[in-house]
């Protein structure tokens, strides 16, 4: 037979992310003989597994691969331990370099639009699994996967808003789809977390897992409300953080736990094993056709919003960034109600604008 033709653009050498071939199990956990997994892994766990324009690059690269790998099956897309997922974009690049140059930002914006792309145009089963936060650009990248199986203790949401930025990198696309108009407005604009139960519960990811281990037993997320009761006011609690002395328990109780993430395998080599058991054409067609009511919104809107977000480094983002990256542990945001005062009164986005609203300017 005639030598096969490689189809990836480049030949690459990951530093910043982890690119695995692991083999296809199947339902009874053997491995299937040719037939593998791609694992494309975030390897940045001290920054919550946020990516560099590096990793982007890596990113897309990679998805390019696997979906031209005759022998990859599904895509697991996932991270290094057990904290996060990914939080976004890396704020401290995004701060010390991208803030302030909007003509930069528009560059890497490109990159962060080719990455999107690259999930939503892999020719295989795209699976995220969801070691941890899933927040920001995160979510977004999370979204344009196909099927996402997460830890009990993960968390999702965004961050634009409370940061200085709109999270038009995909939420604004992809969020109303799950969710529907009112929940996606709620997450976006007030930037409140949802529990990984409150993520099942709206219909953002297919599974939950538990992932904490009490004397060699597995029990589920002690800080959330697991089932479905409903407060003084009639309103349902389920995935909603327990308060007062009881969370202070649950986390005593957290504290004492071991994280076995073995359970977040197994279910993500399950659903594996039931795709691997379908005609791959007619999964990939599927799948494909139901990707189009993303590329739909996806398409339409992301040129007009990289343009936005990259003029917006000289204000908002600029402000909120550095804020984020130099305040004080303690205080991260800007001070939004002087903010607000100012454009009020007709200020220009100067200097003195920046350093009136920042935390870390201010003195004690």
């Amino acid at each position: 037979m005639e030598e096969l033709k490689s189809h990836n653009l480049v030949e690459t050498q990951y530093t910043e992310i982890i690119f695995e071939k692991r083999p296809c199990l199947n339902y009874d956990g053997s491995p299937v003989n040719g037939l593998y997994n791609a694992w494309i892994i975030l390897n940045n766990p001290k920054q919550f597994n946020s990516y560099t324009t590096k990793a982007v690059k890596e990113i897309i690269l990679a998805f390019g691969e696997a979906s031209n790998d005759r022998s990859v099956v599904s895509v697991v897309f996932t991270a290094v331990g057990d904290k996060a997922f990914c939080t976004g974009g890396n704020t401290k690049e995004y701060a010390e370099y991208y803030a302030g140059n909007p003509q930069e930002y528009s560059q890497y914006m490109r990159l962060f639009n080719d990455m999107v792309s690259a999930i939503l145009k892999c020719e295989k089963p795209v699976i995220c699994r969801v070691n941890g936060m899933r927040i920001g650009g995160g979510q977004e990248i999370g979204m344009a996967c196909d099927f996402s199986i997460a830890s009990d203790m993960a968390r999702f949401g965004q961050a634009g808003p409370k940061h200085g930025s709109a999270p038009i990198g995909g939420a604004t696309d992809f969020l109303p789809l799950f969710v529907g108009m009112e929940r996606a407005m709620m997450s976006l604009t007030l930037c409140e977390p949802w529990s990984a139960h409150q993520a099942y519960y709206f219909g953002i990811i297919s599974e939950i897992v538990p992932v904490l281990k009490r004397d060699g037993k597995f029990i589920p997320n002690p800080m959330v409300v697991t089932d479905k009761i409903v407060d003084e006011y009639g309103r349902y609690v389920f995935g909603t953080s327990k308060a007062g002395d009881e969370l202070k328990a649950a986390k005593e109780t957290v504290a004492a736990c071991e994280m076995d993430l073995s359970m977040l395998d197994a279910a993500v080599n399950k659903l594996i094993a039931k795709l691997l058991h379908t005609f791959p054409n007619c999964t990939n067609k599927t799948i494909s056709e139901v990707r189009k009511f993303k590329l739909e919104h996806w398409d339409k809107n992301k040129e007009g919003s990289r343009e936005w977000l990259a003029l917006n480094m000289m204000t908002e983002a600029k402000a909120g960034f550095r804020a984020f990256n130099e305040g004080p542990k303690e205080n991260r945001e800007v001070d939004f109600i002087k903010l607000r005062r100012l454009l009020a009164e007709g200020r220009e986005w100067d200097d003195e604008m920046h350093k009136s609203i920042s935390p870390q300017f201010q003195t004690a």
